[in-house]
């Protein structure tokens, strides 16, 4: 297989810092890598002399001649003036409407990026920054091309977009190069990862799990790493492999070496420790809608909702973009009034929110300077650390905490702005996009303060995996003035998506009546609901035998595999069964 493009020790500096340091690498036709380091490692650097767009500093790039290829970085280059049409159409050459409406290639991007949305005569001048993102991603995806380079391509779309954007790509043979922090994105599209750290280039095969995996071991051999990387790489880790289905696909690494690792690493949370505790703070009033009515334009976003959100509660709220979740956790925060019905917070409540718009941070104070103005220490669940200890696990080494506020790039300043809200000690959080700017590893030490964090939390997110870890509910936003809860979670959202029209399904003026099932039908889904909850007591109990195998055969690595594979089976069996018997539970309503 011919390689697309090669590095030959190629070095890049800027000022005194080396970000690229003699790296060779390849990309090959077919190949789907993910790039993963901390924040300012070279990521985008090493994207942008991969495409061409900056220079090395020595070593040698090519490409093969004829190369189709397309880049979206992070800096939108859109012609000034113009509307969607002459960014994602025009170079195409369709110059009719039903040209590129008979498409399908075409139009299924349109739709699945939310480009049709917009409408094609939207001008680009008057877009917001996420929308000239996704132009910029369409225009690039409806072309047919050898080698697509995308830098954080999922940072403007929310789960189902994510989604569709992973699949698009799957069904594609066009090679690809993807920086993102999405590591749900990262395991399902990409066969290798490349991780780029001082100077150097690391390479593995596989997704974000065998690269953890990679990463965990690397950390097991090696004595010189540092305490703190270790132990973060086993927790992630023991957690990817007790969750839902494995997310490794090539188990390469020996299974002693695994289950060495997590060993000793207690689950990420004692769900029902925390919630005692979160009572014990909180009472038994935390934050409640009651019969609360609340519009946006051109529909209603909650429509009579009573809502109850208890002590210890950790709720993940997700829906498409423009359905309503900020505007629902400004609710809940006390920042907009519901039109009807009232909101109720409790009287120990101590409330942390995290908008997306960057607050007014003190820029004349140092970054450490500005933690402290909160609190010089903070407990958070089982952890007590300093403010400069926090500030370390958002992304500020020692030697970056003397830096002027005023001097800090938009993602450092959303990081101290998460730092701050936690060093006051709130009881209840309330997040919108808190990953946002955030790289891999500041997600897992986000990740491992929340699994630990004795309050409610109530957390906007289309990062699956961060819903997924921290969060042990999920409601929805479908566009019908109702908070639906998903018992299924990030999984039943999407399949009840993939049954809907449109990007939001706008509740009706009227509601219309619901013929109502004959008696015969009422009576063959009783059986139907009866036969699969028989089914799902034997799937149950078989789940308990299988855990006690599992235990059993703690120092048997073959048999530990077999067992894993038949309870990974079954797990998935009691999925569809489960959500057979919601399907049949609803219908009969």
């Amino acid at each position: 297989m011919a390689n697309l493009v090669n590095l030959e020790s190629v070095s890049k500096s800027y000022g005194v810092r080396p970000l690229l340091d003699a790296v060779s690498l390849g990309v090959g036709e077919g190949d789907r890598i993910g790039v993963v380091g901390l924040n300012g490692g070279g990521k985008t650097t090493l994207l942008e002399v991969l495409a061409g767009i900056e220079p090395a500093d020595s070593g040698r790039v090519s490409r093969t001649r004829d190369l189709r290829m397309a880049v979206v970085t992070q800096r939108t280059d859109l012609p000034p003036g113009g509307t969607v049409r002459n960014a994602v159409l025009d170079p195409l050459g369709f110059n009719a409407e039903h040209e590129w409406a008979a498409d399908a290639r075409v139009r299924a991007v349109l739709d699945g990026i939310g480009i049709s949305a917009l409408g094609l005569d939207a001008p680009l001048d008057r877009m917001s920054g996420g929308e000239r993102r996704r132009v910029s991603l369409a225009a690039a995806l409806v072309q047919d091309l050898d080698l697509v380079i995308l830098d954080e391509p999922t940072n403007h779309l929310d789960i189902e977009g994510v989604r569709w954007l992973a699949d698009h790509l799957l069904a594609r043979r066009t090679a690809l190069v993807v920086v993102t922090h999405d590591r749900w994105f990262l395991d399902t599209v990409c066969s290798r990862t490349w991780e780029v750290q001082n100077g150097r280039v690391e390479q593995y095969e596989g997704g974000y799990a065998d690269w953890v995996f990679a990463r965990a071991e690397r950390a097991r051999l090696a004595e010189t790493l540092e305490e703190k990387r270790r132990n973060l790489a086993a927790k992630e880790l023991a957690w990817l492999r007790r969750g839902a289905p494995a997310r490794t696909s090539k188990p390469r690494y020996r299974i002693e070496a695994a289950e060495a690792l997590i060993a000793n690493v207690p689950p990420p949370r004692d769900s029902v420790e925390l919630t005692a505790f979160a009572k014990r703070r909180l009472g038994k009033t935390v934050i409640e809608l009651e019969d609360a009515s609340l519009s946006v334009p051109g529909r209603q976003l909650l429509d009579h909702v009573t809502w109850r959100i208890g002590p210890g509660d950790r709720i993940g709220l997700v829906g498409v973009n423009g359905s309503g979740k900020t505007t629902l956790l400004r609710l809940l925060a006390g920042e907009t009034e519901p039109e009807s019905g009232k909101r109720i917070q409790g009287q120990t409540v101590r409330l942390g929110y995290l908008s997306q718009e960057l607050a007014d941070l003190p820029g004349e104070l140092r970054v450490l300077e500005a933690v402290e103005e909160i609190a010089r220490r903070v407990t958070l669940g089982k952890q007590e650390l300093s403010a400069s200890q926090l500030a370390e696990k958002f992304g500020f080494p020692a030697n970056r905490q003397w830096t002027p506020v005023s001097d800090l790039s938009g993602g450092e300043r959303r990081r101290l702005q998460l730092s701050r809200l936690l060093m006051a000690e709130p009881n209840v959080l309330l997040l919108d996009e808190p990953t946002n700017d955030l790289d891999i590893d500041t997600l897992q030490q986000l990740e491992d303060l929340l699994d630990s964090w004795p309050g409610t939390l109530v957390v906007v997110s289309h990062d699956r995996y961060l819903v997924e870890r921290v969060c042990d509910e999920v409601y929805a936003l479908f566009g019908d003035g109702r908070a639906k809860h998903l018992p299924g979670g990030i999984d039943e959202y999407l399949s009840r998506r993939s049954t809907m029209a449109g990007p939001v399904a706008v509740a009706p003026a009227a509601k219309a009546a619901k013929p109502k099932s004959n008696a015969a039908d009422q009576r063959a889904a009783g059986k139907e609901l009866a036969r699969l909850e028989r089914t799902l007591d034997k799937l149950t109990k078989k789940e308990a035998e299988l855990h006690a195998a599992l235990a059993a055969a703690a120092t048997d690595p073959d048999r530990l595999l077999e067992l894993d594979a038949q309870l990974r089976d079954l797990l998935k069996e009691k999925d569809e069964v489960e959500e057979r018997w919601l399907e049949i539970a609803d219908n009969a309503e």
